[in-house]
């Protein structure tokens, strides 16, 4: 197998299975679960930048960084923090729908913020998956937030990080250096009787808590790894994998509800990423097409 491609398995397998990681630790708080996951990723990030020795990058970040990864930090806690609030209240398939629509949320905020112009063809899938939710909405009468949240808010933390000019190990490392101090004070002052410390707690909940941080790189490192080594194209179509794990892990292992009325909401929001994906991977391959004759073109001359 290609090895970007063994990377992308790795990162989108893990981020797809972390639902039942995250059911394991039912047990303690979510607010408890995302303090120990920051404080632990902080632990294995700094030990990997240190085992590579790359630290220059700590010489650009100047106060505009620092403000901008405040806000990047900001919107992590609310992403993260939704999520494993989800995961145990029961809502691992309305989780699975916010990593569906993602994509077409990127391309939104691209075009409203970024002035990339949007394509007729991702306008038509933008109106499908608007139409997907307003049908989720009007059927189940309340709104899929825990889906919107999960959307937006990785939307827009992808969206700072882009302006950023740091990598993904690296902007963690920075995000974490930023949340860390509050989270170890929740853990240590908060009082919260779900938060055990490691010296109280069981030994499996204790390295539960302690892996919540190999949990959060391992898959980052590899996604950077398949990055260096696939097109967008490629990674770009594979990381509906994820999502479409949480959602089997969410109905066939969890056991939770999929109506009729929710499987046609689902239904437009595929529909709508199938056109997406498909003119994406058509237009991928016009544009190679185009280079191969036109370096073709230049040989002859």
């Amino acid at each position: 197998m290609n090895r970007g491609l063994l990377y992308a398995f790795v990162a989108y397998g893990m981020w797809g299975l972390l639902p039942i990681y995250w059911k394991l630790l039912h047990s303690v708080s979510p607010a408890a679960v995302l303090s120990h996951r920051m404080v632990w990723s902080l632990v294995v990030v700094a030990g990997i930048l240190a085992a590579r020795r790359e630290w220059a990058w700590v010489r650009r970040i100047d106060r505009r960084a620092v403000l901008t990864f405040v806000a990047v930090a900001l919107l992590l806690i609310v992403n993260w923090y939704t999520y494993l609030w989800a995961i145990n209240a029961g809502f691992i398939v309305e989780s699975s729908l916010g990593y569906f629509i993602n994509p077409l949320v990127n391309v939104l905020l691209g075009g409203i913020f970024l002035g990339e112009r949007l394509r007729p063809v991702q306008k038509v899938a933008i109106a499908i998956a608007c139409g997907g939710v307003l049908y989720l909405t009007l059927s189940v009468g309340a709104l899929p937030w825990i889906a919107l949240t999960l959307a937006f808010s990785f939307g827009f933390y992808g969206l700072l990080k882009k302006t950023a000019g740091l990598n993904a190990l690296e902007g963690l490392g920075l995000e974490m250096s930023i949340l860390s101090l509050p989270a170890l004070a929740y853990l240590l002052f908060s009082g919260d009787p779900a938060s055990p410390s490691l010296l109280t707690g069981t030994p499996y909940v204790s390295l539960m808590l302690i892996g919540t941080g190999i949990v959060t790189a391992i898959p980052l490192l590899a996604f950077a790894a398949a990055a260096r080594r696939l097109t967008l194209t490629t990674l770009g179509l594979m990381q509906y994998m994820a999502p479409t794990l949480q959602f089997l892990i969410g109905v066939y292992i969890y056991g939770e509800a999929f109506t009729p009325a929710r499987a046609v909401g689902f239904v437009l929001i595929w529909i709508a990423l199938a056109i997406y994906s498909g003119e994406t991977l058509l237009r991928h391959r016009q544009r190679s097409q185009e280079r191969t004759l036109l370096a073709k073109s230049l040989a002859g001359d």
